[in-house]
Order: C-alpha cells, then sequence, then structure tokens
C-alpha cells in the first residue's frame, strides 16, 4: 500500500468516493458528469486514490442469508497473555478463517472483538471448538448472536 500522508483529497476526489460507495460499477462518463469532470479525469483520479490506497478493493456487498450463512455472530475475546507473540498468532488465525468478517483488535476487558457468519449454531460450535477451546491462550469468550440485521455497510463518511 502507498504512501497516503501526503494524499490531499479535494471536493472532487470526496465527491467520487461518495459515489463510488454506493455504486463503484457505475461508468466513469456518468460519475463525471455527476461531478462535473471528464471520464478521463476520473479515471486518473480513481487510479490515484487505488494506488494511495485510499480506495482498498472493489467488491460487491452480498446478503449473507442469500448465501447459506444466516447467522452473523459477534464475539469478544479476552486472552490469558498479552505478549505480542501471542496477539500476532491469534491476529493470525483469525484473519485466516473464513468465517470471520470482521476482526479488530480493542482495548478494554476483551483483547479482540470479532464478527463472523455461519450457516447453523453447530457451525458455530465447531468454530469455536477450533479457535477458542483449542487455545491455551483464550481465557474466555463472550458470544452475542444477532437477531435483526438492521444496518449493516461498508460506507464512510468523505
Amino acid at each position: 500500500m502507498a504512501d497516503t500522508s501526503h494524499l490531499v483529497l479535494d471536493s472532487f476526489d470526496r465527491a467520487i468516493l461518495e459515489i463510488l460507495q454506493r455504486d463503484n460499477s457505475m461508468p466513469h462518463r456518468a460519475i463525471g458528469a455527476a461531478v462535473n469532470l471528464s471520464a478521463p479525469t476520473v479515471q486518473r483520479r480513481i487510479r490515484r486514490m487505488e494506488a494511495a490506497g485510499v480506495i482498498v478493493a472493489n467488491v460487491a456487498m452480498l446478503d449473507p442469508a442469500k448465501v447459506g450463512r444466516p447467522l452473523t455472530i459477534f464475539v469478544e475475546v479476552e486472552l490469558e497473555s498479552e505478549k505480542s507473540a501471542l496477539i500476532d498468532a491469534m491476529k493470525r488465525r483469525l484473519a485466516n478463517a473464513p468465517e470471520v468478517q470482521q476482526c479488530y483488535y480493542v482495548t478494554g476487558e476483551a483483547d479482540f472483538v470479532i464478527v463472523l457468519t455461519v450457516p447453523t449454531m453447530a457451525d458455530y460450535e465447531a468454530f469455536t471448538r477450533k479457535m477458542f477451546f483449542a487455545d491455551n491462550n483464550v481465557r474466555r469468550f463472550r458470544t452475542f448472536v444477532t437477531m435483526d440485521r438492521v444496518k449493516a455497510g461498508s460506507t464512510i463518511p468523505v
């Protein structure tokens, strides 16, 4: 990822980012019309923001339930030891687990907060056995099973 410390986003960049967060399949000419720039200028700006790491991915947002993963679960994980090697090992394990949608190393009582999706509670139980019960450094974990997905998204105000 490129160094973004010197990248200045102007009002055109911000307007382009607002549009791309809503629909990144919009043609450059349509974005240009919306922000009063030419399509080639929009394309150059998007490429510059991608190269600088401002735009980190171009992905499709899926409905987990419609792809066979109806359960979204939040988990707080507390570790026994906060030695950096053990924290790094847990970060790697969680980052590589396909069930884990999001993972945050946090301050406070818990060390990690993770969001995962699974088809069934039996799949979640198997995940806990593999990731938590089999790891002697996991002191405890707390599970929060969602009842309703009120809002899920990835847009960031710019």
